[in-house]
C-alpha cells in the first residue's frame, strides 16, 4: 500500500467514525426536519422552459433509492430539452442517503468521458456555486451532467463534502436532511460545450424556484 492510499484509507476512517458518532447524537435527539412542499409542486414554467412530461420512475428504482420524495421531468425550450432529476431525504440517519452519478451512471451503461467541477453564477447570490459536470456516452449518445447536493441553501459537489457537512449539521442542528439535484443535456452535433452551456442556463433558472422547494 503506497502512502497515497494509505493516506485516503485513514480520512475514509475518520470520516466513518466521525459520521457514527454524529448519528448516535442525533439518535439521543429528535430530528428537526422541517415540512417540505411535495417535489411535484415545482412550477412547471422555468423562464423559457416549459415542462414537457412527468417521467414515472419503476418500482424496483424508487426501492434503491430510499428517497422520501423525488421528481423526474423533461423541460423543453424552442431549441432544447433537459432532464431534471430531484431526490429529497428527510434524514440520513437510517441509511437512506442519495446515490452518487459517478456510481449510478456506469451501472447504467454510461461511460464516463470527462468529470471535473464548474463555477455558475446564480442570480440573487453573492459567489457562484460550485457543481459537478460530468459528460457520458452510451453507444453513439453523449450526454452532459450537471450534479449537486443541496442542503439548508448549502450546494456541495463533492461525496467527500457531504459527509462532512453532514456530520456538522447533525451535530449542531439536529438535522441530517438532504436533497440530491441532477440536470441532463443530451449533446448534439458532438458538441458537447453547446450541451454544457444549455445545462448551465437551465441550472440558473431552476435554482431560486427550487430553493423554494427545499427545506432552509
Amino acid at each position: 500500500m503506497n502512502i497515497f492510499t494509505s493516506g485516503y484509507v485513514r480520512v475514509v476512517t475518520v470520516v466513518l467514525l466521525l459520521q457514527g458518532v454524529a448519528f448516535y447524537t442525533v439518535a439521543l435527539r429528535a430530528e428537526a426536519t422541517p415540512p417540505v412542499p411535495a417535489l411535484s409542486t415545482l412550477t412547471s414554467r422555468l423562464g423559457a422552459w416549459q415542462l414537457y412530461k412527468d417521467i414515472q420512475m419503476d418500482k424496483d428504482t424508487l426501492e434503491v433509492l430510499k428517497a422520501d420524495d423525488t421528481l423526474n421531468r423533461m423541460y423543453v425550450n424552442p431549441e432544447r430539452n433537459a432532464y431534471l432529476f430531484v431526490a429529497f431525504f428527510k434524514t440520513q440517519r437510517t441509511g437512506q442517503a442519495p446515490h452518487s452519478p459517478k456510481n449510478c451512471l456506469p451501472g447504467n451503461g454510461y461511460e464516463p468521458l470527462e468529470a471535473g467541477y464548474i463555477r455558475v453564477p446564480i442570480p440573487g447570490r453573492e459567489a457562484p456555486v460550485e457543481i459537478n459536470r460530468y459528460l457520458t456516452a452510451r453507444g453513439d449518445e453523449k450526454s452532459v451532467t450537471l450534479y449537486w447536493y443541496q442542503s439548508h441553501d448549502r450546494v456541495i459537489a463533492g461525496e467527500f463534502s457531504a459527509k462532512f457537512w453532514l456530520i456538522a449539521d447533525s451535530i449542531r442542528y439536529h438535522r441530517s436532511d438532504t436533497a440530491l439535484v441532477k440536470v441532463v443535456v443530451p449533446v448534439r452535433d458532438n458538441n458537447a460545450e453547446a450541451a454544457t452551456q444549455t445545462a448551465i442556463d437551465f441550472v440558473k433558472t431552476l435554482f431560486g424556484p427550487l430553493a423554494h422547494q427545499l427545506p432552509s
